[in-house]
C-alpha cells in the first residue's frame, strides 16, 4: 500500500490482543470468535490474535488456546500472537504453520528507555535487557539470520520518569546497532513502541529524521503508538509525510481504538489509533489499503457490542467522507444524537422523528438531483 512520493504502509490491527488485554475477563468465547472472524473479512493482511501470557496476571488471555483451536483463519491473511517468555513459545509453536504465520527470521533486539515501566511490565529491569543483547545476537547467529530490527520502547516518554530526548533514543538504538554490525548482520528494521502515550508528531519526526540520516541501513520502521492524549494518528501521519517510497512503514491500529496495558498507569484511557480511522485517513491520502472501510465500520460496532461500550473512533461514529452516490440528502432533518448519526449505515429510519424546519425542500443549482435517503 503506498502513494506515489509516500512509504509502502502496512497496518497491523490490535483489537484482539492490545484491546482485549485491558478489557473486561468476563468477555465469552464466541464473543471473541466473532469479532476475530469479522475482522478477518475486512481485508486487513495482518491480525494480532491474542497473546500466550499467564492467566494470572492476563486473565483475559486466560483463553487463547481454545480462540485458536476454535477460529478458522481466513486465507491471506498474516494472524499471529505474541509470546513474552519460553513457556509463551512453545505454547503458541503448536498453532504455527495452521492457525498462526510462521515467526519472523529477522533477529531482534530490544530496550525499554523507562526502567520502571519494564519492572512493572515484565519484572526486568533495562540493565537485563541490555545484558541480554549479545545472546540474543549469538542465537540468530546460529539460527542463520540475515537481517535484523533494533526496538526501543518507551521512547519518548515515561509516566514515572518523564520525557526521554533524541539523545537518549539514539544512544540505544546505535548501541544495538553496533552489536548487530559486530556480528556481521546488517540492521534493517526498527520498532519504536510508545506504551505510555508520549509521542507527539514533532518528536516522532525528529526521531525518524534522525534514525534515516544516522542509520540509513533501516528502510523499515514500525510504530507502536498509543492515544492516551490524542496524538497517536497525528504522529503517524507525520511518519508518513517523512519518510520517502524507499521506505515501508507498519502501524499498529485497533479496532474501534481500544486498547492499553495495565501496568502503564492509564488503563483503557491508553487507547490505540482506531483501525477504521486509519484506513480511511490512508485512502483519503491516496493509499490503496485493500481493506473495505465499510466491513471495518460494522467490526467497530460489533466490538463495542463485544466490549458492553462505546469505543473511541470517529470515522465509525459519523461516517467516511461520502462519495459522490452516497452524498446526503439537502433535506434531511436535523440530526442530533450519535444513533441519528448512523444514518450512513443504517439508513433513514433513525431519524424518522427528526425536525424538518425549512419551510420547502432543500435544493441546490451546484446539485440538481437530490439522492434518496440512504438505505441500510
Amino acid at each position: 500500500m503506498s502513494a506515489a512520493g509516500r512509504p509502502t504502509v502496512r497496518i497491523v490491527e490490535e483489537g484482539m490482543r492490545e484491546g482485549m488485554q485491558i478489557e473486561s475477563a468476563d468477555i465469552t468465547l464466541d464473543d471473541k470468535l466473532r469479532l476475530l472472524d469479522a475482522l478477518g473479512r475486512t481485508g486487513l493482511e495482518s491480525i494480532n490474535v491474542g497473546s500466550f501470557v499467564s492467566p494470572k496476571w492476563v486473565p483475559q488471555m486466560a483463553q487463547i488456546d481454545e480462540l485458536l483451536a476454535r477460529f478458522e483463519p481466513v486465507p491471506g491473511v498474516h494472524y499471529f500472537a505474541l509470546a513474552l517468555n519460553q513457556k509463551g513459545v512453545e505454547r503458541r509453536q503448536e498453532y504455527v504453520g495452521t492457525k498462526l504465520a510462521p515467526d519472523s527470521e529477522i533477529g531482534v533486539t530490544s530496550v525499554h528507555l523507562c526502567d520502571v515501566f519494564v519492572k512493572r511490565n515484565t519484572a526486568r529491569g533495562q540493565a537485563e535487557e541490555l545484558a541480554a543483547i549479545p545472546q540474543r545476537i549469538e542465537s540468530a547467529v546460529a539460527r542463520g539470520v540475515t537481517e535484523a530490527s533494533i526496538r526501543i520502547n518507551a521512547a519518548w516518554g515515561s509516566n514515572w520518569l518523564g520525557g526521554f530526548d533524541l539523545a537518549q533514543r539514539m544512544e540505544h538504538l546505535h548501541l544495538q546497532a553496533a552489536a548487530w554490525k559486530a556480528a556481521g548482520i546488517p540492521v534493517t528494521h526498527t520498532w519504536i513502541g510508545d506504551p505510555m502515550s508520549w509521542n507527539t508528531p514533532g518528536a516522532v519526526e525528529e526521531t525518524i529524521r534522525a534514525i534515516t540520516e544516522e542509520l540509513p541501513e533501516i528502510t523499515t520502521f514500525h510504530l507502536h503508538l498509543h492515544d492516551g492524549r490524542g496524538t497517536a494518528l497525528l504522529s503517524a501521519y507525520q511518519a508518513f509525510r517523512t519518510l520517502g517510497a524507499e521506505h515501508t512503514l507498519v502501524i499498529d491500529s485497533s479496532i474501534g481504538g481500544m486498547g492499553g496495558c495495565p501496568y502503564c498507569g492509564n488503563g483503557r484511557a491508553t487507547k490505540m489509533i482506531p483501525t477504521e480511522d486509519l484506513v480511511h485517513l490512508l485512502e483519503g491520502e491516496g493509499v490503496e489499503t485493500g481493506v473495505d472501510l465499510a466491513a471495518l465500520i460494522e467490526a467497530a460496532h460489533l466490538a463495542e457490542e463485544v466490549v458492553g461500550h462505546e469505543l473511541y473512533g470517529h470515522v465509525s461514529k459519523a461516517g467516511p467522507r461520502p462519495g459522490p452516490d452516497a452524498l446526503y440528502a439537502m433535506d434531511m432533518p436535523l440530526v442530533e444524537t450519535i444513533e441519528q448519526a448512523q444514518h450512513f449505515r443504517l439508513g433513514a429510519g433513525v431519524y424518522d422523528d427528526c425536525p424538518r424546519p425549512w419551510r420547502a425542500p432543500i435544493t441546490s443549482p451546484a446539485r440538481p438531483e437530490n439522492p434518496q435517503e440512504p438505505t441500510p
